[in-house]
């Protein structure tokens, strides 16, 4: 989860989220290196004196600060083409769980148990308990199985919801009368907390969403305590 005065991203804990972050680095570097570059040349431009009163074209020039910028956008759109297509990528998922926004919470269905769905609401804020999370805890987890490909498909039942999780690099839109579909690889424990990130409404800030992830075997004994 994100802590006071974290300007970075979250720690990933899957391998998409990973790809974003190495992406993200890249993409920042060639926006510094384009930033002291151009400052220093408008730097160089305000305090020289250099002064040529016949000059009316540099074609060479223009051709080299025309082929940079194309090169340097290249370099930022290869990788990026690379991301959007391996997000998309789904290989045989081992489970599937289906989320419905409604306003304003959350619906989860496990389609491949029976009678496995449950609805998650916001719980209330408790100072003495100091297990308990401000705004992002819920009374009703999502449990998942680590090193393991999950489907996610995503809907909403009333209004535009947004089902996103950082930490895992998810963030995708729950359209009423439309079915989205993402992948996820979750490769360690833990609490993952998430919220909706779709201004869907007067409690639009008080649905969160909480991911907890555990080993395989665990999984298998919460869905038959659970059936």
């Amino acid at each position: 989860m994100a802590t006071w005065s974290n300007l970075n991203l979250q720690n990933s804990a899957s391998p998409l989220m990973e790809q974003i972050i190495f992406f993200h680095d890249h993409t920042l570097i060639i926006l510094i290196m384009i930033t002291i570059l151009v400052g220093y040349l408008m730097i160089n431009l305000f305090f020289n004196k250099y002064i040529n009163r016949f000059l009316l074209e540099g074609q060479m020039i223009e051709l080299i600060w025309t082929i940079i910028p194309t090169i340097t956008l290249i370099f930022i759109a290869l990788p990026s083409l690379r991301l959007l297509y391996l997000l998309d990528e789904l290989n045989n998922p081992l489970i599937t769980l289906k989320s419905i926004g409604h306003q304003w919470y959350w619906s989860y269905e496990y389609s491949d148990f029976n009678n496995v769905e449950f609805d998650s609401y916001m719980n209330q804020y408790d100072k003495s308990n100091l297990n308990n999370f401000r705004l992002l805890d819920v009374d009703n987890r999502i449990i998942l199985p680590m090193n393991n490909q999950i489907r996610i498909m995503v809907t909403a039942a009333d209004v535009i919801h947004s089902w996103t999780v950082p930490a895992l690099g998810i963030k995708i839109d729950a359209n009423p009368g439309r079915l989205n579909q993402t992948n996820l690889f979750i490769n360690r424990p833990g609490i993952f907390f998430g919220q909706c990130s779709e201004i869907c409404g007067a409690n639009h800030s008080f649905m969160p969403i909480l991911i907890e992830s555990i080993p395989i075997k665990n999984f298998i004994e919460w869905i038959n305590n659970y059936s």
